[in-house]
């Protein structure tokens, strides 16, 4: 396939899991991947059954999945903030495994799905393989293109690393986050149920910034954008038996329809749980978070 082909192809495809992500709310699922057609042609987005999707025609890879065991991946282990990913088992220079390294001379950007749970997939990208391990079997791949131009990955300045660290927050870190919440509400707003994916939102309990702000799904709470808004603004309060508050200046506001309907409404609802227990909202960081409410609310009721 001729070079600048593979290249638009590799943008449409971009720009159609882009587009799926955000309407169902930031993942797609296993179906949808594998269904994908283009200009008459299937041609599924991930492998079947491996990790690697190497495309008939494709010079280098076009994505790679990586399983998430929990809040945090890989990434982590290595302080670097890039992600190591494993060769294919097989001969390292044929296969899978070469196209993999192709990557790395053509530059063509990859798709990085993480699978949060069975059959559902958050993708990041674009993501650029930077360099090979043979010595560990693994390949390093980038959350930025400057990392191509970097020099050895393998002696990055604390600068570097740092900028890699906080890209991996951003990119892989908080968009599992949502997904791993939105799956667990089942894409349900806990307070209104609104069950719009595009307009839905994973909101931290404890912030994330704090020691207690993990990103885990008991410190998450699935809420629609306005209720999200209301939330962190401490309109709208959280109480550890999972009633929602509402800060009684608000409530005798008075403005229009949405106001009315949107916020002084959801007084003295209670949330919407997840079905599983282990995924429901810690009642010990809901306590954390209503302490803060009730001490900035001029009055509760």
């Amino acid at each position: 396939m001729d070079s600048a082909l593979e290249a638009a192809l590799r943008v449409q495809i971009m720009d159609w899991v882009r587009e799926r992500a955000e309407a169902n709310g930031g993942f797609l699922h296993r179906q949808e991947l594998l269904g994908f057609r283009i200009a008459d042609r299937d041609l599924p987005i991930i492998d079947y059954s491996r990790g690697i999707r190497n495309p008939q025609g494709f010079s280098s890879t076009l994505s790679i999945v990586a399983s998430a065991s929990g809040p945090y991946d890989d990434v982590e282990k290595r302080d670097d903030g890039l992600l190591h990913y494993a060769y294919r088992d097989g001969d390292p220079f044929r296969g899978d495994n070469r196209k993999m390294r192709a990557a790395i001379e053509t530059g063509q950007p990859l798709i990085l799905f993480r699978k949060e749970v069975a059959n559902y997939y958050t993708p990041v990208m674009p993501v650029y393989v930077v360099d090979d391990y043979p010595e560990e079997r693994t390949f390093v791949v980038a959350l930025d293109e400057a990392f191509r131009y970097m020099g050895d990955v393998r002696d990055l300045s604390e600068p570097q690393r740092e900028y890699a660290r906080r890209l991996a927050k951003q990119r892989l870190h908080q968009p599992a986050f949502r997904t791993r919440v939105l799956l667990a509400y089942e894409t349900r707003c806990a307070v209104c149920s609104l069950r719009h994916g595009s307009l839905l939102d994973a909101a931290h309990i404890v912030p994330d910034g704090d020691p207690l702000g993990t990103p885990t799904t008991p410190n998450g709470l699935a809420l629609c954008k306005i209720h999200h808004a209301a939330y962190d603004h401490d309109m709208l309060g959280v109480t550890p038996d999972y009633e929602v508050r509402i800060d009684l200046e608000v409530l005798e506001e008075i403005d229009g329809p949405m106001l009315e309907h949107g916020i002084q409404a959801m007084h003295g609802r209670r949330l919407e749980l997840p079905r599983k227990p282990a995924d429901r909202p810690s009642r010990d960081l809901l306590a954390w978070r209503w302490e803060r409410f009730t001490a900035g609310a001029r009055e509760v009721r």
